[in-house]
């Protein structure tokens, strides 16, 4: 398969159309000529949080499967799917309520929690990152990211869905450094072998899902830089935007040029036309009311559709002070703070991170108990 190349595939037989993909970009031969019969092949999902997969934050299980049954269908047994969910949810949940457990009984296939995992510091470029062994140990790695709105980075897919395979605190560290060039930095030493984006249902809003919207669509490549600059093209959202996809293209990880690339659709009808997602305003209409300074995914990410869910009461209009957020506030004092870090303010929310509900209740109540006084 040529490096310019993104295959795609509509319709709902997601275990088939995964397949088809893989048939027609020779997977089989892709794997040999890397590693063989007997290397080491990890499929890594996007299992970020105990979320159903048509809520839009987690890979189909589906799609792992028709991966699992293509591999062994071509003599390759070595196999195993890993991942770390992000700071503040278990894996363990997600590989529950997600389907994993069922996949990994079905077909033999040992599922690797990375939050047990043991790791090691890398060194690249002026940094240190520590990944899990387990991903160090790959000798092919699929990823299966799902193409989704990020409320940090805009949008996330395939670059941004290795950061599952860094233990806790180092995914934490890794906002405390900015993000971007972390990322595009880790995937300078992991690198992508072939990616199955999940573009079934992803939430152009938020991580975590919610809002997903319907494209049941399933793409395949092996420039995980073309894929994300190509996903932005179909949320609206300008490449360089999202610092990390052009950061990742200098260091040499692939091509962000989605002029160059060869778009091929395998099965379309008119049922399922190729059509462009919404562009994530719901974030950008509520993040303006935030100073945000390295907060976590989990944190913001449940800040966010707090707030929206509070802007359509109409109280959010009713808020005069800003909310802080992030390790950037540890042991400052301030007026009103969501999460841990922001313990020494006036009003806090607190939990590491606060879950949706609890900081729409207590934003809320906070609100409420000021426009009275007013």
């Amino acid at each position: 398969m040529d490096k310019n190349s993104i295959l795609k595939i509509y319709g709902t037989d997601f275990k088939e159309m995964t397949m088809l993909l893989l048939k027609e970009m020779h997977a089989d031969a892709l794997i040999r000529n890397k590693c063989g019969r007997s290397g080491l092949i990890g499929i890594k999902p996007n299992l970020v949080s105990p979320s159903l997969p048509e809520m839009g934050a987690t890979t189909h299980p589906e799609i792992i499967a028709g991966i699992i049954e293509y591999l062994k269908e071509n003599s390759f047994s070595n196999l195993i799917m890993l991942e770390g969910s992000w700071v503040g949810d278990k894996t363990s949940d997600a590989y529950e309520l997600c389907g994993y457990r069922e996949l990994s009984e079905n077909y033999g296939v040992p599922f690797i929690d990375l939050q047990n995992d043991s790791y090691t510091k890398i060194h690249c470029k002026d940094e240190e990152i520590n990944i899990c062994d387990t991903a160090l140990k790959l000798d092919f790695l699929i990823n299966v990211p799902v193409l989704k709105g990020h409320c940090q980075t805009r949008v996330t897919c395939a670059l941004k869905n290795l950061k599952g395979l860094l233990p806790s605190f180092e995914k934490r560290r890794f906002h405390s450094m900015g993000l971007h060039r972390p990322i595009a930095l880790l995937n300078s030493i992991i690198r992508q072998d072939l990616i199955i984006t999940d573009n079934i249902c992803g939430d152009p809003d938020f991580e975590d899902g919610g809002n997903p919207v319907i494209r049941n669509c399933i793409m395949a490549s092996t420039d995980p830089v073309l894929t994300d600059a190509y996903a932005c093209s179909l949320m609206h959202i300008d490449t360089a935007d999202v610092p990390y996809i052009t950061m990742s293209e200098a260091l040499g990880t692939g091509s962000a040029d989605i002029l160059k690339a060869d778009i091929k659709i395998l099965r379309e009808t008119s049922e399922w036309k190729d059509c462009e997602l919404p562009y994530p305003d719901r974030v950008v209409s509520v993040s303006d009311m935030v100073e945000e300074v390295d907060s976590c995914s989990a944190c913001y990410g449940y800040l966010i559709p707090a707030l929206d869910m509070l802007k359509n009461e109409g109280l959010l209009s009713q808020l005069d002070e800003k909310i802080c957020i992030g390790q950037g506030y540890r042991g400052k004092t301030g007026r009103l703070g969501i999460g841990n870090c922001t313990c020494g303010f006036d009003y806090n929310v607190k939990g590491c991170p606060p879950t949706e509900q609890e900081i729409y209740e207590q934003l809320k109540a906070f609100i409420l108990s000021h426009s009275d006084k007013a």
